[in-house]
């Protein structure tokens, strides 16, 4: 299903994942606590999580030797994506069904990160990779 270059972008993508959503959770969680509502909390986070990423995804993850208009544009659309995602998350697991945010928010980062990765390296970083098919 996946080839060596698939794993190696897969595993480089999840050492910037780590690194973003261990920071972001952690930020989640104390903001949370002081009062700022998940649903906020979550979208100032993520676009602030999000722009950090692009930058280590397109050079690291991906080695994205391609345009940045189009890779930035594609980016923003997949993380649209993962942000609806999220939010819906939060809303039915936590606002409808009232589990407790802060496992929703857990497992909705690795869903999420899930879904982008697919939807990265399949249509916003295709294609044109430093060091073609081996990167």
């Amino acid at each position: 299903m996946f080839d060596l270059a698939t794993v190696r972008r897969l595993v480089r993508y999840g050492l910037v994942g780590i690194a973003t959503n261990l920071a972001g959770y952690a930020l989640y969680l104390v903001v949370t606590h002081v009062g700022l509502g998940p649903k906020l909390t979550m979208t100032l986070l993520y676009v602030a999580g999000a722009t950090f990423g692009y930058v280590g995804n397109r050079q690291w993850a991906f080695r994205h030797t391609g345009s940045v208009l189009h890779s930035s544009t594609g980016y923003v659309l997949a993380h649209a994506g993962g942000y609806l995602l999220n939010f819906a998350l939060l809303h039915v697991f936590v606002d409808r069904w009232g589990y407790p945010h802060e496992i929703v928010q857990g497992f909705a980062i690795l869903l999420v990160a899930g879904y982008l990765f697919l939807v990265l390296d399949l249509l916003v970083f295709k294609g044109e990779k430093a060091g073609g098919a081996a990167s």
